[in-house]
């Protein structure tokens, strides 16, 4: 596990052409590729530089590439202009151009500021719509306006023909059952409190502040517009939540072809495992880099930190630890260096059973050694095993059906739990092809680290690294989470910084797609200039479209103007599609709203496309046009 294999040199002939050539034209006609894009991030540490190294090396080896490049693409461009509009909504017919164009005109009020002001605002169109409607009324244009903006339809047979029909146009789905509990933020907080049944537990879970459960932000909903939210009530619901993704990923299966299926980790089990659990290994790698601060290793990137075995051994010793940490690592290497990364550091995780004497962390309070790992009840221990049995059995379903599973990012307090789970599953089904796919919040300052180390891991054990690149949903929530309770805010600073962390984890993930073509990666971001990026880098690369290494991926009803134009160039390009009964996705609805708010406050282009093709339409006579597929 622990020997790093030899990176293969990046071997490409001269004939092998990336998708031809890429022009991306901006609303003026121009070439855009290089200098419309956003700028590549340079990155630091040995990984950066080693693919830098080896992608030259590789073209230094090809005298003839140069040539055959600028030869034998000239006469074959593909275009992908995001500003055509008859390409971009040709799979729409005018009335529901129109339709986004009043949803998206709602959704920029400021009378939806405050999400809290959201729920209350449905909740009152929907008791007078049904009181004035009737509830088949009611449900009609609700499938009018925002229902039918944003979600795909009630069941599995609703939303075949959107899907159907998008798949026509060269847009796939990922599927998202979108159904959640409406309770009041009193009934949430309650839940979340009881989830911890007893003073021990209560005790015991989360000794850090941000591990502890906090009944002020007890209900997950707040300050979250994008994302479900799931309330532990007892194991019996959460089999209920899996029978649900069983549903979707059947449904996913038989909707269209190389679909997705997203869940949540908090719907299969208690929150306790995730937060106590979390603690655990965040405790465990900031255990690493005080040892490695110890041996004047600071300021480095998380892979570029490697322990000397002799110098932790005594330096643990003084201590007072107990066993033979340099006899443990060198024994389960067949060549030892001598050294230790937090990959390997990170490993001693999985055999806890049989080294409990040597996972103990300082109590800087106390001045002494303490147990790293509580011990679980007997209970306990068979909720965790049903937890995992659960996202096992979603794993197998998912693969009968030909499906994906996307393993949705939650709050920084469960995600060291859910990114760690995700990992064990991906080890067991990645091995042959991309099944599960981890989902990576780029507005956290840790993001570059957590991203680089499961690449480096995967590398060694051998399976396929698959993610999915986000911004990030709960930036609100956070924050205010961490100033209330007063630790470090995990989120970037500013957007300008998250956005450069977006583009160093993907140039690193896509240098990883081009070195072996062994990793995937869903580009989720309704940013232009980060799909040019993304595309730029492709060609660079030589990443060909019809690989399937790397995927585009934008929620339904936005950003049709990046989706479809990259779907009918021959990109893998998904919408994320959320369907449900109207009365029951609401709270979803609401939060939709309100994210819209901020991002067609923020984003006028879309509505100026919508509107520029409906002039185009009218004045050429194709105001009646329905699509053809």
């Amino acid at each position: 596990m622990f020997y790093v294999r030899t990176v293969p040199a990046l071997s490409r002939t001269g004939a092998e052409i990336p998708f031809k050539r890429l022009t991306l034209l901006s609303s003026r006609g121009r070439r855009s590729g290089a200098p419309g894009a956003a700028p590549r991030t340079e990155r630091r540490g040995d990984a950066g530089r080693r693919a830098a190294a080896l992608h030259d090396s590789a073209r230094s080896r090809q005298p003839g590439r140069r040539e055959a490049e600028s030869t034998g693409t000239a006469a074959d461009e593909v275009s992908v202009d995001f500003d055509q509009t008859r390409e971009a909504y040709k799979s729409k017919g005018s009335l529901e151009l129109l339709r986004s164009l009043v949803v998206f005109k709602l959704c920029s009020y400021d009378f939806l500021r405050h999400q809290m002001y959201v729920f209350s605002l449905f909740a009152q169109i929907m008791d007078l719509g049904k009181t004035l409607l009737g509830q088949r009324a009611f449900n009609q244009f609700m499938k009018m306006t925002f229902y039918g903006q944003f979600v795909a339809g009630e069941d599995h047979k609703a939303i075949r023909p959107l899907i159907q029909k998008n798949q026509a146009f060269g847009v796939g789905s990922v599927l998202d059952y979108s159904v959640e509990e409406d309770i009041t933020q009193e009934e949430a907080e309650q839940k979340e409190m009881d989830s911890c049944a007893s003073a021990a537990e209560k005790e015991r879970i989360g000794k850090e502040k941000k591990y502890k459960v906090h009944k002020q932000f007890g209900d997950r909903r707040g300050g979250v517009t994008g994302a479900r939210t799931y309330f532990y009530a007892d194991e019996a619901k959460c089999d209920q939540h899996m029978e649900t993704f069983i549903k979707c990923i059947k449904a996913s299966g038989g909707s269209s072809m190389d679909g997705f299926s997203a869940i949540k980790m908090t719907a299969l089990g208690r929150p306790q495992f995730l937060l106590q659990f979390s603690e655990v290994l965040v405790k465990w790698r900031r255990f690493f880099t005080f040892l490695a601060s110890q041996q004047g290793k600071d300021g480095m990137t998380a892979l570029e930190q490697k322990l000397e075995l002799n110098q932790l051994q005594e330096f643990l010793n003084k201590l007072g630890a107990k066993g033979d940490f340099y006899g443990w690592f060198s024994g389960r290497k067949e060549e030892s260096s001598g050294t230790i990364d937090m990959i390997d550091w990170n490993s001693l995780i999985d055999d806890r059973t049989k080294i409990s004497d040597l996972l103990v962390v300082p109590n800087v309070e106390l001045g002494e050694l303490e147990p790293l790992l509580a011990k679980f009840t007997v209970e306990e221990e068979k909720q965790m095993k049903r937890m995992l049995q659960r996202m096992d059995i979603l794993a197998k379903h998912a693969i009968d059906n030909g499906v994906r599973l996307m393993v949705d990012a939650e709050q920084t307090y469960f995600q060291p739990a859910i990114s760690r789970l995700t990992l064990e599953m991906q080890r067991i089904y990645n091995k042959e092809k991309p099944v599960i796919f981890n989902t990576y919040q780029c507005y956290l300052k840790e993001a570059f680290d957590n991203v680089s180390m499961d690449v480096e891991l995967s590398r060694r054990e051998g399976w396929h690294f698959a993610a999915k690149l986000v911004r990030g949903a709960y930036m609100y929530q956070e924050r205010e989470r961490a100033e209330e309770i007063g630790y470090e805010d995990p989120i970037n600073p500013d957007y300008e910084s998250t956005n450069k962390m977006y583009h160093r984890c993907l140039d690193y993930v896509l240098d990883e797609i081009a070195l072996r073509r062994n990793a995937n990666v869903m580009v989720a971001s309704h940013n232009e200039d980060t799909v040019k990026h993304t595309l730029s880098r492709m060609y660079e690369l030589g990443l060909f479209p019809r690989e399937n290494k790397v995927y585009f991926g934008q929620l339904l009803g936005m950003c049709d103007q990046i989706s479809f134009p990259l779907g009918q160039a021959g990109f893998p390009v998904y919408k994320y599609v959320p369907y449900g009964p109207v009365n029951e996705v609401m709270p979803y609805l609401s939060r939709r709203a309100q994210e819209n708010r901020g991002f067609m406050k923020g984003a006028q282009k879309e509505r100026e496309l919508l509107w520029k093709e409906l002039k185009r339409r009218l004045v050429s006579g194709e105001l009646l046009y329905r699509p053809v597929y």
